[in-house]
């Protein structure tokens, strides 16, 4: 399998799942969901996407909302990906910019 295949997936899940939740998901005002990171497996039938959340204390809403919507954002992800099979969506926890920001924080108070 071509490294090069699946980081174009990679890129294309990403594209389309980040217009799907702008355009068909509901989330409440203040709250923003960013794809941080996505790792298809190699067999195309696993795509994790990382998400981060602001604010942070809004994560538990956004991973609720994201569940409850998952079989219209899959749905859609299939719809416009073609090819088999199609990866199943799993939502992660990003904490990547937490941890810098308490790292930044730690080195300014040194």
């Amino acid at each position: 399998m071509s490294e090069n295949r699946l980081l174009k997936i990679n890129e294309l899940v990403r594209k389309y799942i980040d217009e799907i939740l702008l355009r068909s998901l509901q989330i409440k005002t203040g709250v923003f969901i960013t794809i941080a990171k996505v790792d298809t497996s190699a067999d195309f039938r696993y795509t994790q996407v990382f998400i981060s959340v602001f604010p942070e204390g809004e994560f538990n809403y956004a991973i609720k909302t994201l569940k409850k919507e998952l079989h219209l954002i899959q749905k859609e992800l299939n719809r416009k990906l073609h090819i088999k099979p199609s990866p199943r969506i799993v939502f992660i926890e990003d904490f990547t910019e937490l941890k810098a920001d308490k790292i930044e924080k730690l080195l300014k108070e040194l």
